[in-house]
């Protein structure tokens, strides 16, 4: 894997040590950060995963040291390091270095770290159902893309991995189904797009903001709304939108196996269109 990260002003080869023992992100997680994709000399949304960096700042109390236009010109400019054709993760990061159980909002740190990393082919993954739930906002700062989240993330994709699954299922404290342990979910029924509401316990994908936005624009009904594990047993497709993959499908969930549907296929298709139109 080939990275680079900018840091202190300057961008390094590989991944040099940023954080120290006494850091206070070091020992109590006050880290947020986010991630783009460039393909092919594409940048979808990349001005939207800058400023989600921001917002996420902004909720764990930090006085973000940078804004989201300056993350998103350090974003290009590393992107312009790399040959044109390779697939990139571009991650920005906001960290906490003053402090104790409390973070100091002026001591906050901003680095970026941009690798190769291959696009997962559409040929589709399992899933099953966690054991593991998202928390309320009223638990912990779920409007945020914090890193003290993703624990409970990790430890939910590794219970399916044990049970040989690729990925989770998440529910909430109230038991109804959320999104999937790293992106977010949809089903279709009998034609309609299907997806959980937006209830402050997963991220509002910058993703599925905008598959959502292409499918209404295609003249797809879709509705956000309140899923049960029934509802995605009994889907006639089941796909993803997530920064990683973009647009994946599932093609088995528990023991029951499905195939990529014409749904899936449209919203992947209506999302590269526009990712096209968004050049480095």
């Amino acid at each position: 894997m080939a990275e680079i990260t900018y840091f202190d002003g300057q961008w390094h080869d590989g991944a040099p040590p940023v954080m120290g023992s006494m850091d206070q992100s070091f020992m109590h997680g006050s880290t947020v950060f986010d991630g783009a994709r460039a393909v092919d000399g594409l940048v979808p949304d990349l001005d939207q995963h800058c400023a989600r960096l921001i917002r996420s700042a902004e909720i764990m109390g930090f006085a973000p040291t940078v804004t989201g236009t300056e993350v998103e010109r350090v974003a290009r400019e590393g992107i312009k390091r790399f040959p044109t054709g390779v697939a990139l993760y571009v991650r920005p990061v906001m960290f906490a270095t003053d402090g104790f159980l409390i973070s100091d909002p002026s001591g906050i740190r901003f680095l970026m770290t941009i690798f190769e990393c291959p696009m997962p082919e559409p040929t589709g993954f399992s899933v099953c159902l966690s054991s593991f739930r998202r928390p309320n906002p009223d638990m912990a700062p779920t409007d945020a893309k914090a890193t003290c989240l993703y624990p409970t993330t990790s430890l939910a994709i590794t219970e399916a991995n044990d049970k040989g699954f690729d990925n989770a299922i998440m529910r909430d404290a109230a038991g109804n189904v959320v999104e999937f342990a790293s992106s977010n979910l949809w089903i279709v029924k009998d034609g309609v797009a299907l997806t959980p509401a937006h209830n402050r316990t997963f991220l509002n994908g910058v993703t599925r903001k905008r598959v959502m936005g292409l499918l209404v624009g295609a003249g797809v009904e879709v509705r956000e709304t309140t899923l049960t594990m029934d509802d995605v047993m009994a889907a006639d497709e089941i796909f993803n939108t997530g920064n990683l993959g973009k647009v994946l499908p599932v093609t088995r969930v528990e023991q029951r196996d499905l195939q990529p549907g014409p749904l899936f296929a449209r919203a992947r298709e209506l999302y590269f269109d526009y990712a096209r139109t968004q050049p480095v």
